[in-house]
């Protein structure tokens, strides 16, 4: 972890409107954005198989709850840290996550069943709910231009699609069974292919970040 956060010496890069450095802050945020990413995808795999596999079984699926908390968590950490250059995009993002965790612990406070039985049974929850995964699907968008990553160009558009049928109920239980199946996967093969990119490619070009700042103060952009 030491080798990874520190350089021999500082890396003069040639950035689109100057040189820049990476430091040890910069590397360390890197890190933290990918095992954040890593949690949430461990603990989405691991409640899609605990709702695959059990059924509606409300003892089982009450178990659900932590591992949604710990999801939330963590993709927040991850919508923190993540780097992007349209700082307006960054705080949308982060908006949709937002509004998306304060309903769902509305949700969690007012109803004695578990979570996950509630958007279930209640699809209209949804519209609420989905502000949540609209963040998710935000970054999927971001690395899949960034990277041209396949697994995320198929997320970007397989969470919406699942979404919408839920809440349109326009495809079959085995089908959506299917589906997050498939998004659970993907979301582990995407965590797992960050942890082995290097640190750089996910801090980007700093002089835009600089630049973008500077025209921010000027009044040039909001």
């Amino acid at each position: 972890m030491t080798q990874i956060l520190q350089s021999p010496e500082p890396i003069v890069y040639q950035g689109q409107f100057g040189d820049f450095t990476i430091t040890k802050s910069d590397r360390r945020g890197v890190i933290i954005y990918r095992s954040a990413l890593m949690i949430a995808a461990l603990n989405f795999a691991l409640g899609s198989i605990i709702i695959l596999w059990s059924g509606e079984n409300p003892t089982i699926i009450r178990a659900l709850t932590p591992l949604i908390g710990c999801f939330y968590l963590a993709l927040g950490v991850s919508l923190a840290t993540i780097h992007i250059y349209m700082a307006t995009l960054h705080r949308l993002l982060q908006l949709f996550w937002l509004i998306g965790a304060i309903y769902t612990v509305i949700l969690a406070i007012n109803n004695s069943d578990p979570l996950a039985l509630i958007v279930y049974n209640n699809p209209v929850t949804i519209f609420g709910v989905g502000f949540t995964f609209a963040a998710l699907t935000g970054i999927y968008f971001k690395e899949a231009f960034c990277f041209n990553r396949l697994e995320t160009k198929l997320l970007t558009a397989l969470v919406p699609c699942l979404l919408l049928s839920h809440l349109v109920g326009f495809l079959s239980i085995e089908m959506k069974e299917f589906l997050l199946g498939i998004w659970s996967l993907l979301f582990i093969i995407f965590a797992i292919r960050k942890a082995f990119q290097p640190i750089t490619s996910d801090i980007g070009d700093k002089s835009v970040f600089k630049y973008l700042h500077q025209q921010k103060k000027l009044g040039n952009i909001s």
